[in-house]
């Protein structure tokens, strides 16, 4: 395949998760926003999720203040900003238009489809009018791509470059959906032992009060619409540290970090070259770590730092995939 090819279907299904992916985030802090809390409590909930996003500075350069509708029209709908959802529907689009001959008919139709209908959408004001709503069909709208993708395209080696991109998208923003969440727990690694030690009191005052606890923590679980899942798996309240095992370790839910790495490894070992060998062992070796991890033993040495730290193995592996196969930077 030619590397032009491959790097537009790779990165056509890069932003096409990372469209849904980035209205997962989304609504999880939405959903947390509406439960009773302080001001400081919400205004904090959409800081951590711009730097989770690395967005922080690019935000305060453009708004300044942090404001709940001005970080959702941020996010959602600011032609400048690269990661915005309108920006990555129109990349995917893009890069779909590019290997219109690869791609079937019906793959194309939808993804076009999909950026007409979200430009319709905000411009008769859904993200004012429902957020909620209009986060879930972004969602919905990636899940109908890849089921297309699925059952229209024939599963070879672009279909691995499909797969490529989008369980490396998915690996990176389930870890960031983690950390947003645990965020507090964890403290700032910018901020001074004070100002860490007031976090993580505050995050003890928060798991005192069990109700408010359980609907931040289904809100996580139904952002990666893993609430079920977590009741047929543990069958139990929903715990912080069993959350972290099932989005972590669990190598059967699609959306774990143990999942994503091991069908990535799948897909390298299918388009290898003689290039690509150290990335695959990178990716090989991060997936066997996820495979026989224990979730007592990350919380322990800091769940913060493990999720930078994959964050940062992943990034790595990124970049192995474009210089081993895609059109160089």
């Amino acid at each position: 395949m030619l590397s032009r090819t491959a790097d537009h279907l790779f990165w056509y299904s890069r932003y096409t998760e990372r469209a849904e992916n980035t209205a997962r985030l989304l609504d999880v802090n939405h959903q947390g926003a509406l439960l009773p809390q302080s001001e400081d409590q919400v205004t904090k909930g959409w800081h951590s999720l711009l730097s989770i996003s690395e967005l922080s500075r690019a935000y305060a350069a453009r708004h300044g203040e942090i404001d709940a509708a001005r970080v959702q029209a941020f996010i959602v709908a600011d032609e400048h900003n690269p990661s915005s959802i309108y920006n990555c529907l129109r990349a995917a689009r893009e890069n779909a238009r590019a290997v219109r001959g690869t791609l079937t008919t019906e793959t194309w139709e939808t993804t076009n489809q999909t950026w007409l209908e979200f430009n319709r959408q905000l411009k008769g004001g859904a993200l004012a009018r429902d957020p909620g709503g209009l986060f879930e069909w972004v969602k919905l709208r990636a899940h109908l791509s890849r089921g297309v993708l699925a059952g229209t395209m024939l599963h070879d080696e672009a279909m691995d470059f499909l797969r490529l991109g989008s369980f490396l998208e998915r690996a990176d923003n389930t870890a960031r959906l983690l950390d947003v969440k645990f965020h507090a727990l964890e403290g700032d690694p910018n901020e001074t032992h004070a100002e860490q030690d007031v976090e993580r009191e505050a995050a003890r005052e928060a798991q005192r009060d069990p109700a408010r606890d359980f609907y931040h923590w289904s809100a996580v679980l139904r952002s990666v619409s893993g609430f079920e899942i977590y009741r047929k798996v543990y069958s139990n309240v929903i715990q912080p540290d069993k959350v972290a095992e099932l989005l972590i370790v669990n190598n059967q839910l699609p959306r774990s970090l143990a999942y994503c790495m091991g069908r990535m490894v799948r897909s390298l070992e299918q388009v290898a070259n003689a290039e690509s060998a150290e990335t695959l062992r990178q990716a090989g070796r991060l997936a066997a770590e996820l495979r026989y991890a224990r979730v007592d033993e990350i919380i322990a040495g800091g769940l913060h730092s493990f999720l930078n730290q994959f964050l940062e193995r992943v990034a790595k592996i990124g970049d192995g995939i474009s210089r081993s196969f895609l059109l160089p930077a």
